[in-house]
């Protein structure tokens, strides 16, 4: 959890501090002001089309209003935060399964139960813990050290997929958030209009594009959520694929290492 908090203020800082560097007006264009404010109203055609990317999205982001919009800036930072923690913890558990499993097999054969078990300890992963769980219960035979595999290979896996149902989470409740914000914007237009007695489209029109804003928002979070959790469900399935391996081939070697010195 340390680690998930670390993450996410690190998250939250250089959101902000890329919101304020945006937003910052350097003095040389507050000295030329006036000149600025007539270039602009010469070209505004100009100036729409030469905005920044972020810069446009920031200002759709601003003109969202605060309320729904700070809720789905909420998920998509905390969702984030998850996922940066989770693959840089799965990173970290990857092994060179076959480098591991070559190098258990040589110590096994050179050194016994106890070497082996000295190259698992000093390699870090799921892999190596595994490993190690089998050979400690080799004496008890091949039966035994299965058994003690597939329940830490249980435990591994549950490692693994720690707080990887709250991304799913932040990825579902984005885009309904953001039409929950689209459909009270659209009741509030059609109470103007009722105030008004007047269907006039000039009347709504900024409301319900404000409306709409929050749907744009939301989808825009569920779509960058959602390629971190792919990317996270591979990896943790790679992962799982090689502790398979890893687990078949254990057994294979406890059995002819039980067969040399029977």
């Amino acid at each position: 959890m340390k680690k998930l908090f670390s993450i996410l203020a690190l998250a939250i800082m250089i959101f902000v501090g890329s919101f304020n560097a945006n937003a910052t007006t350097p003095s040389n264009t507050l000295t030329n002001a006036a000149t600025i404010s007539v270039v602009q109203d010469e070209e505004p055609a100009a100036d729409a089309e030469d905005k920044p990317f972020h810069q446009e999205l920031k200002d759709r982001f601003v003109e969202g209003g605060p309320g729904f919009m700070g809720i789905v800036l909420l998920c998509l930072i905390l969702g984030l935060a998850i996922a940066i923690e989770r693959i840089i913890y799965l990173n970290l558990s990857t092994t060179n399964t076959k480098k591991l499993a070559q190098q258990v097999e040589e110590a096994l054969n050179s050194g016994g139960i106890e070497a082996a078990k000295e190259v698992c300890r000093n390699t870090k992963g799921p892999v190596a813990s595994i490993y190690y769980q089998g050979l400690d219960r080799a004496n008890e035979g091949p039966e035994a050290a299965e058994k003690a595999v597939v329940a830490y290979g249980g435990v591994q896996m549950g490692q693994l997929e720690k707080n990887v149902s709250w991304i799913s989470l932040f990825i579902a409740l984005a885009p309904m958030l953001g039409f929950m914000g689209t459909v009270i914007g659209m009741i509030q237009a059609f109470d103007k209009i009722q105030a008004a007695g007047d269907m006039n489209p000039s009347l709504v029109a900024g409301g319900i594009k404000v409306a709409l804003l929050t749907t744009v928002f939301g989808l825009i979070v569920a779509i960058i959520l959602q390629i971190f959790y792919n990317y996270i469900i591979a990896k943790i399935d790679s992962i799982v694929n090689s502790m398979e391996d890893a687990s078949i081939t254990l057994i294979d070697m406890l059995v002819n290492f039980k067969n040399k010195n029977n």
